[in-house]
C-alpha cells in the first residue's frame, strides 16, 4: 500500500468520472465508495490547485441510460457533461438478467447486446472526454480468439472497434488468451490476474487449509491453464498437476471436437486438498468431471478456483457434484453477473474485485504505473504469513 501511495503524486490526466453500465452498478457504486474514501482521507500538498480540480467528490459515478424502441433498436445517453473528464467505463457484457422489450416481449441481452450499448456510450461522450478507458472484466468473444478454416476474429475485431472509436486503455481480467492484445499493438491493454484475490477469499473461507506440499496440490484442467496453475503452485510452494482433453476428431458437436476423456498426469493425490485453476465455468461439465476423477483417486477436498462462472447449464449438476463429495467450494469473482440463486449455494463463495478495480483505476488517473499492482506475490506472501499459514522470513 505504501508503494501505491507514493506511485500517486503526479498530476491526474483529468477530472475523474465513472460508468457504470447496466447491469453493473453493484460493483460500480462499491468501486465509487472506495475512490471517495481514500481521496478524501488522502493528504496532498497540491489538492486544492486547479490541476486538481474536480479530485475530491462526493460521488464520481454519471448516469448513463441506453433506452430501446418498440423494435429493439436503441440509443446512448449521457445524463451530464463528460467534457475534460479521465473516463472510466465499466461494463459485464455477460449480464443475462438485464431485458428489454422487442415487439411486445421481453428480451433477456446478450454480450453482442452490451457491447453495442457499450459502443452507444462512448458515441454519445462526442469525443469531449479527455480519455476514454473501458473496464471489461470478462473480454467480450475471448473464445473466439483464433482462427480455425473461415472463421471470424471476433475479439480481435472487438477491440480494434473500441480503439477506433478513441479508447485509450482497455483493462480485462484473465484474458482466455492474452495474444488478443496484438489486434492493438499500439494501444493500452492490461490483462489483470485476479490471483490474490482469490488466494485471500480462499483461506477466509476455508481457514482450516494447509497449505504444504504434503496437504495441497494445485491442478490444471487442460494443457491451456497450465500458465495459472504454475504460478499458483510456484506462489503456494506445493505440486503441480494436470488433466489433458482426449477428444473426438473424427465429430463436430456445437462447433466443437467432443471430450472423450480427461486423463490426469501427476503425483498423487491421496489424502490432499485440492485447488482446480482455471479461467472461466461455462457449463461445468467439464470441471465436475475432474472433481469426480479426483475423488476416485482419492483426493480429499475440492476447490475449484475459477475467475469467472457463467454456469450455462444452471446450477443443479453443481448441486448434485456437491453433494456427491466431488466439490467442495466454487470460487468466481464479481467480475460478471451473479444469480441471487448462485448467491445462496452452499458451495459457493464469491471474490470481490472491486477493491482491486478501485486501486488500478485511482493509479491510471494520476498517470502512474500499475505494475506494483499486478504483481501480487509480495501480497500473497504477507497474507499467508498473517494467517499463520506460512513462517515470516
Amino acid at each position: 500500500m505504501a508503494d501505491y501511495l507514493e506511485d500517486l503524486i503526479n498530476i491526474p490526466v483529468g477530472p475523474m468520472g465513472l460508468i457504470a453500465m447496466p447491469g453493473c452498478e453493484e460493483i460500480g457504486k462499491k468501486i465509487d465508495n472506495y475512490l471517495v474514501k481514500w481521496r478524501k482521507e488522502r493528504e496532498h500538498e497540491h489538492k486544492e490547485t486547479i490541476t486538481f480540480r474536480g479530485y475530491e467528490r462526493e460521488s464520481y459515478l454519471i448516469d448513463v441510460v441506453c433506452p430501446r424502441f418498440g423494435s429493439g433498436e436503441a440509443k446512448g445517453l449521457i445524463k451530464r457533461s463528460v467534457r475534460g473528464l479521465d473516463l472510466y467505463i465499466v461494463t459485464d457484457v455477460f449480464n443475462y438478467s438485464i431485458e428489454y422489450n422487442m415487439y411486445g416481449r421481453k428480451v433477456p441481452m446478450s454480450p453482442d447486446d452490451h457491447f453495442a450499448d457499450l459502443k452507444r456510450i462512448i458515441a454519445a461522450t462526442q469525443g469531449k472526454a479527455k480519455r476514454v478507458n473501458v473496464i471489461m472484466p470478462m473480454l467480450y468473444e475471448g473464445r473466439q480468439h483464433r482462427r480455425s478454416s473461415r472463421e471470424s476474429l471476433d475479439s480481435a475485431t472487438a477491440l480494434q472497434e473500441l480503439v477506433s472509436m478513441g479508447v485509450a486503455n482497455i483493462i480485462t481480467f484473465d484474458a482466455h488468451d492474452p495474444r488478443v492484445q496484438m489486434a492493438i499493438p499500439e494501444h493500452g491493454f492490461d490483462n489483470v490476474m485476479p490471483t490474490y484475490q482469490m488466494i485471500k477469499a480462499l483461506v477466509n473461507n476455508v481457514p482450516d487449509i494447509r497449505i504444504d506440499p504434503d496437504h495441497l496440490m494445485i491442478i490444471s484442467p487442460d494443457e491451456g491453464a497450465m500458465a495459472r496453475g504454475i504460478y499458483f503452485s510456484s506462489v503456494l510452494g506445493v505440486d503441480l498437476g494436470m488433466f489433458y482433453k482426449r477428444r473426438d476428431y473424427s465429430r463436430v458437436v456445437n462447433g466443437r471436437n467432443p471430450i472423450v476423456a480427461h486423463e490426469y498426469l501427476g503425483d498423487d493425490v491421496s489424502g490432499k486438498d485440492i485447488i482446480i485453476v482455471d479461467d472461466m465455468i461455462s457449463s461445468g461439465d467439464s470441471v465436475l468431471d475432474l472433481g469426480k476423477k479426483l475423488k476416485e483417486l482419492n483426493a480429499r477436498n475440492i476447490y475449484v478456483c475459477t475467475t469467472f462462472g457463467l454456469f450455462c447449464n444452471g446450477l443443479e449438476n453443481f448441486d448434485e457434484a456437491y453433494k456427491n463429495g466431488y466439490i467442495t467450494k466454487v470460487l468466481t469473482t464479481n467480475g460478471i453477473y451473479m444469480s441471487p440463486e448462485l448467491l445462496d449455494r452452499e458451495w459457493f463463495c464469491p471474490v470481490d474485485l472491486s477493491k482491486y478495480i478501485a486501486y488500478i483505476l485511482d493509479t491510471l488517473n494520476h498517470d502512474a504505473s500499475i505494475s506494483g499492482l499486478l504483481e501480487p506475490t509480495n501480497k500473497i506472501n504477507a497474507l499467508l504469513v498473517k494467517k499463520g499459514m506460512r513462517p515470516a522470513k
